[in-house]
């Protein structure tokens, strides 16, 4: 899977690009991911019911993660809750070739990485699902990562239940990017005006879910 360059401004939502901003005032330090205990972005109290917890195990080739807990409405789209399932198998054999390349592409640079892909729900609007990855590190190599999740359609409202398992399309990948440049462009806590997209705040807009991942 190949992954293009691009500065924090690729990111359209105002509430993922917070966590973002919040994240590179970190990085600014030393240049390096932060670690996880220093994340506290403003907003993050107000989306904890929408995180989901991962354990990794890194013992393989790649990464194996398992479902710790998990927010409700991640559960709706995917149609059933995936406490103590690992993450490949709970998005599925056909889902997993889109999925789990993003997680490890963060992991493996250390970098955000962010990703738009178009769904359809389960009446056949198309929704934008927008992932934004944010790694952390701990003794020099990736620890955790979070994970910002943002669905949107054009058409307003839509079905979030069953949203990634409602048919048998599957999503149609728009763009996949590793944030490596301008990282220092961003006024902490604050957004460059040029670069909003007014999509997270509309009335009637879309859900915001969060992950975290923790790596072992």
């Amino acid at each position: 899977m190949d992954f293009a360059s691009a500065a924090p401004s690729v990111v359209k939502s105002i509430r993922q690009r917070d966590l973002l901003n919040t994240w590179l005032r970190l990085y600014a330090r030393q240049q390096l991911a932060p670690a996880i205990w220093e994340y506290q972005p403003a907003r993050l109290e107000e989306e904890l019911s929408d995180l989901i917890y991962y354990t990794v195990d890194n013992s393989g080739p790649t990464p194996s993660l398992t479902i710790q807990s998990e927010g409700t409405r991640i559960s709706r789209a995917y149609g059933h809750t995936g406490k103590g399932i690992l993450l490949e198998d709970y998005v599925g054999p056909r889902l997993a070739p889109f999925v789990m390349p993003i997680y490890h592409e963060c992991v493996a640079r250390g970098l955000p990485v962010y990703s738009v892909a178009d769904v359809d729900d389960i009446y056949g609007r198309v929704v934008a699902y927008e992932r934004l990855l944010l790694p952390f590190l701990t003794d020099d190599r990736v620890s955790h990562v979070i994970a910002s999740l943002k669905t949107f359609c054009e058409d307003g409202g839509f079905e979030i239940k069953n949203l990634l398992r409602g048919n048998d399309a599957l999503p149609r990948p728009k763009l996949r990017t590793v944030i490596d440049r301008d990282l220092f462009h961003s006024t902490p806590g604050r957004i460059v005006a040029a670069g909003i997209v007014e999509s997270a705040d509309q009335a009637g807009g879309p859900d915001v879910t969060a992950e975290i991942i923790e790596l072992n």
